[in-house]
């Protein structure tokens, strides 16, 4: 009875890992955003509403700008730059702002589900004077 039961376990685990009920392929395989400039790098405390490019890498379709930790509504410009507008109220005080980028989570079709997390570019310092 034993080796019956170690042949329909073996079984079990081929017919188990050859139907792919296994990790998801490709779950995890995004990269992580990252900024490599800001335009302008900084403003005068007073100064009228702008708009901030920044530029980077890996920024996925749907990527948003935070200013200090709050997502703003971002418009995509070329390969690798977003766009946000700045209002006066918000550099109406000297001090310094963390820019990050957030890639949105993905899932992945299946029922297995899939995808990845939420992932947030290290900060970038928007410096107003």
């Amino acid at each position: 009875m034993k080796t019956v039961n170690t042949i329909l376990l073996a079984t079990l685990i081929a017919i188990t890992l050859a139907c792919g009920y296994s990790k998801p392929s490709g779950s995890g395989t995004s990269k992580m955003p990252a900024i490599s400039n800001l335009n302008p790098t900084s403003t005068t405390a007073g100064d009228p509403a702008f708009t901030l490019s920044v530029t980077g890498t890996n920024f996925a379709s749907k990527a948003t700008v935070n200013w200090n930790g709050t997502a703003q509504a971002t418009t995509p410009g070329m390969a690798g730059q977003l766009t946000i507008a700045v209002p006066a109220a918000a550099v109406a005080a000297s001090g310094t702002v963390n820019i990050t980028v957030t890639n949105p989570a993905t899932t992945s079709g299946g029922i297995y589900g899939g995808g990845t997390s939420a992932q947030t570019s290290g900060p970038m310092t928007f410096t107003i004077h």
